[in-house]
């Protein structure tokens, strides 16, 4: 990997800050959302955030506690506050530019309210999520992406489901396998133009 690929994965991006605007649709609604470089897919939303939207089902208006994991500038979290006004939503990441870029894309929809971007160490630990939503970042490797979810993943409610979504290519077979070796009920939910969509819950108590 690039040092141009992956410094979005740090907390201070190396690379001088260019604005950019990312536009796309959700369910009919257009978001413009405000990038930058040094954050992940700054020229436009990355096709599996994209898949991800379209094709797992949206939470409604009943609200929740929600957690988009690795949220860079935004998109999952404005949309997942958008489409539900009860919810309160965390958007978790270590790249600060990131994390301010979502601040103010939350602001924009009139949610900064209910959008909490934050690094990961300081979502309280006793908040308990009804949904987990992710575009991993698969690129940093399968042992600290491991870490990862094995961190985020047990802090589901009961009933709770992640979604997330990983290209074929990039290993989505195996992290279903790994899941499922790890306890976890895992489904294909649906696959579009190269990406799986895992629905995750916990298994059936015994």
């Amino acid at each position: 990997m690039t040092v141009g690929a992956d410094h979005y994965f740090t907390t201070e991006p190396g690379v001088p800050e260019q604005p950019r605007e990312v536009t796309f649709m959700v369910v009919g609604r257009p978001y413009r959302l405000a990038a930058a470089t040094g954050v992940f897919s700054a020229d436009r939303l990355d096709p599996g955030t994209a898949v991800l939207l379209r094709r797992a089902p949206l939470p409604g208006p009943r609200g929740g506690v929600l957690l988009d994991l690795g949220c860079g500038y935004g998109p999952i979290a404005c949309v997942l506050a958008d489409v539900s006004p009860a919810s309160t939503v965390y958007a978790v990441d270590v790249n600060q530019r990131a994390l301010e870029l979502t601040r103010r894309n939350a602001d924009s929809l009139g949610a900064a309210d209910r959008v909490i971007a934050t690094t990961p160490d300081a979502v309280p630990d006793g908040v308990v999520f009804d949904e987990i939503w992710s575009n991993p970042p698969i690129r940093i490797g399968k042992a600290d992406l491991h870490d990862l979810l094995a961190t985020w993943l047990p802090r589901l409610g009961p009933d709770g489901t992640a979604w997330l979504v990983v290209a074929r290519h990039l290993g989505s077979d195996s992290l279903q396998a790994w899941l499922e070796t790890n306890g976890w009920r895992v489904e294909r939910h649906a696959s579009q133009k190269g990406f799986r969509i895992l629905r995750v819950t916990r298994p059936p108590a015994a």
